[in-house]
């Protein structure tokens, strides 16, 4: 039998009768764009290849458990994995802070980079980026992922809203709200971003 025309629910049909190789199957079809999309947001492939197996170790456990319930998006499903480990990874890098921002490739809202400049540009664009940073974690939850997925992971709209299972014109519309509540927050704390 080709594995290869096999669907997605076929497979994990497969695995859930027993068939242990099927799920190897399915992580071996998805590989590379799962692997892909967690380097993209990133840049670090340890940090991917770990990323990458705590995604689909993940996975097979809910699947194991029972959970998941199949609705014909298992990518969908993964991608949404991955970026959950993706968020959780740079939770921690944060906590140990390991990381700031523009080493993340945290470049808000066009927020500038620091380039060629004196000492007192870096500091207010640090500060500028901590303070949008801060805006967009007091968003609503589906206002923050979209803007998150946008401008941190780098991803288009049709991109986000296959991954946050709505349609192109809602993922522009939290992308919207979610700029207008950002720009009066703005005016609400009498900010002066750069």
């Amino acid at each position: 039998m080709d594995l290869r025309v096999l669907s997605d629910k076929t497979l994990l049909n497969q695995y859930l009768a027993g068939d242990r190789n099927a799920i190897s199957h399915l992580i071996e079809r998805h590989r590379r764009r799962v692997r892909d999309y967690i380097y993209m947001l990133v840049k670090d492939r340890d940090a991917a290849d770990d990323i990458f197996q705590e995604t689909f170790i993940k996975a097979v456990r809910v699947i194991d458990e029972g959970r998941y319930v199949d609705s014909g998006k298992f990518l969908s499903w993964i991608l949404r994995i991955a970026h959950n480990q993706v968020i959780d990874y740079f939770r921690a890098r944060k906590q140990n802070r390991q990381v700031n921002e523009s080493e993340a490739g945290y470049d808000m809202l066009a927020a500038m980079r620091l380039a060629e400049g004196s000492v007192e540009d870096a500091m207010v664009s640090e500060q500028t980026e901590r303070e949008v940073r801060a805006l967009v974690e007091m968003l609503p939850a589906e206002q923050r992922e979209v803007v998150l997925m946008r401008y941190f992971g780098g991803l288009s709209f049709k991109e986000i809203a296959e991954q946050t299972d709505v349609s192109i014109n809602t993922a522009l519309g939290r992308m919207r709200y979610a700029l207008i509540n950002m720009r009066r927050m703005v005016r609400e704390k009498k900010m002066a971003l750069c």
